[in-house]
């Protein structure tokens, strides 16, 4: 996701700074970018002017120093909100008054970030879809502190970058998440009550409700052990048994099957077209 964001900046003509906490992953993220904007050649939706001008417009460091003069610091570290606030306490010493803090989460509350932050007026969400170069929409989350003038800047910047902004309020999941994560937990249930196979569902929901994939592929795409987690918080938000994980996600995020990034989840990536993995259900 940070890759994505720092891609879809850059390529918008915004001179873009991408931290990653060692030089190893920055060199990473900047592979990432190199290989997404290639693809993009090969499409005919990128010139290779496009990918020069994007690439001379991101910088890759280690140090949070390199945010000092930065006028938006946009946070996508992984989804637990210790480190999150961790991460901001550390930019409020760095950045100046000025500076709009953003939050990609999907799914923590922007409320509990407000404390750590420094600037309770100035910090706003930005939750950017995955593929980022690809998906349109980006949800702008307003906090009961959120300034009128950073809500503006928010929606600038996403039309900015070429994004449909959205504005939703300050509650877990926010719109999409909120509407989302439950129809694929309800997915997984169905597959542990024998509606049917992990096949079938996801061939029943393309072609019937014409989604361009399955709730199955889907959570593969996403990564188990992400929806696992954000369903966690959700319920412990809302305390509805809709948000709970179901058992079955729960076996296999304890087994190691997060989906696409570790080759096997619903699916078992190891062949091609990928064959619906053996669950012991």
């Amino acid at each position: 996701m940070g890759s994505g964001i720092a891609q879809v900046a850059a390529q918008s003509g915004f001179r873009t700074i991408v931290r990653e906490v060692s030089d190893e992953l920055a060199e990473k993220a900047r592979a990432n970018v190199t290989k997404t904007l290639a693809k993009g050649i090969e499409k005919g939706k990128v010139t290779p002017e496009d990918r020069d001008r994007t690439l001379g417009n991101l910088e890759f460091v280690t140090k949070l120093d390199a945010f000092a003069k930065c006028g938006l610091v946009i946070e996508a570290v992984v989804e637990n909100l210790d480190v999150k606030n961790a991460l901001w306490r550390e930019l409020n010493g760095v950045c100046p008054p000025p500076t709009i803090f953003a939050s990609n989460t999907s799914s923590l509350t922007l409320a509990a970030m407000i404390g750590a932050t420094g600037r309770p007026d100035r910090l706003v969400g930005l939750h950017f879809f995955n593929p980022v170069p690809i998906m349109k929409l980006v949800e702008v989350v307003r906090t009961v502190t959120t300034s009128d003038a950073t809500a503006d800047a928010a929606f600038a910047f996403a039309r900015a970058l070429g994004k449909e902004p959205v504005l939703a309020k300050d509650s877990s999941g926010f719109i999409v998440n909120l509407l989302l994560v439950p129809y694929m937990l309800d997915a997984i249930r169905a597959l542990e009550h024998g509606v049917a196979s992990v096949k079938d569902i996801d061939t029943g929901m393309a072609l019937g409700a014409g989604h361009p994939m399955g709730p199955f592929t889907l959570l593969d795409f996403v990564g188990l052990d992400t929806v696992a987690r954000i369903a966690e918080i959700m319920f412990d938000e809302y305390r509805e048994p809709r948000y709970a994980p179901p058992p079955l996600l729960k076996r296999m995020v304890l087994a190691g099957m997060f989906g696409r990034k570790n080759g096997k989840g619903f699916y078992d990536y190891s062949s091609e077209p990928p064959k619906p993995s053996e669950l012991g259900i």
